[in-house]
């Protein structure tokens, strides 16, 4: 399986070559030839580029024989292929056709991204964030789930007698988080149902719930382990989001504004006048 994978990769890698970047001269020696024609170390590093990440993080060295014989086969293959003027059938030229289609829209895209981004834009989105940025307030809690009220009540006693609330967590909380001592983390408004929320909310810092608190869940004994603002990520931190939503945005628009100086019709399946209402 992973012979196959890598000889797959070596495929699309060596098709891409033109696209690839390679070593700089001099550092890129000759690692085979193939009927006289040279496969540079470069080529098989561009090779593993294309693996899946499991394979691509494994060491250059490791992967080294399987992508080179994977690209020792291909020219092989090609050679032969030429051989025969199969790169003069139809089956080649009409792939070849929807492979340049392919490239050439990725480069427009490309480009159309490239103007997308710079420092300018990026900080004018993260401005605009910032405008509609609405601080609140974060709470870290703990919880134990218990089936019953009655089972909650015996645990508000154990905790009011000293016991450690993590460590009754881990011992009876019947939720996910009673391994890690009931721990749920910070959380926000709107992200907990709205009984548990109502009673966090209304407990300070250090403080364990009194009663017990009842959601869909089952009973709940809360002990609220800090409070604090809610304070904006910086524009490092919302650079990567701000910037795909700025890409996205633009090619949303060339392909809007393309279709609006083109004419386009559209049939179903079967070659039948689509319904443009139904299209809609």
């Amino acid at each position: 399986m992973l012979k196959r994978t890598l000889m797959i990769a070596a495929l699309v890698a060596a098709t891409s070559a033109p696209f690839a970047q390679s070593n700089a001269a001099g550092d890129d020696p000759v690692v085979a030839t193939v009927n006289g024609m040279n496969i540079l170390r470069s080529e098989v590093e561009d090779a593993k580029q294309f693996l899946p990440d499991q394979y691509r993080n494994l060491p250059f060295q490791a992967l080294y024989p399987t992508l080179l014989n994977s690209l020792i086969d291909l020219r092989l293959t090609v050679d032969d292929a030429k051989s025969k003027k199969m790169d003069q059938s139809k089956e080649y030229k009409d792939n070849m056709e929807r492979v340049g289609r392919q490239v050439l829209q990725n480069i427009a895209l490309n480009a159309v991204a490239g103007k997308a981004l710079n420092e300018e834009k990026i900080k004018a989105s993260y401005d605009e964030f910032l405008n509609t940025f609405k601080g609140g307030e974060e709470i870290n809690a703990r919880h134990i789930l218990l089936k019953t009220e009655d089972e909650a009540k015996v645990v508000i006693k154990e905790l009011e007698g000293g016991a450690d609330f993590a460590e009754v967590a881990k011992k009876k909380s019947t939720g996910p988080s009673g391994a890690n001592g009931g721990d749920l983390g910070y959380f926000k408004l709107g992200q907990m149902v709205p009984e548990f929320e109502e009673a966090a909310l209304a407990m300070k810092k250090g403080e364990v719930s009194k009663t017990p608190v009842k959601t869909q869940f089952g009973w709940h004994v809360i002990k609220v382990e800090d409070r604090r603002a809610v304070t904006a990520p910086t524009i490092e931190e919302k650079r990567q989001e701000l910037s795909g939503q700025l890409v996205q945005a633009a090619v949303a628009d060339y392909k809007k504004k393309l279709r609006e100086g083109a004419k386009v019709t559209q049939f179903n399946l079967d070659g039948s006048p689509l319904d443009k209402k139904k299209a809609e």
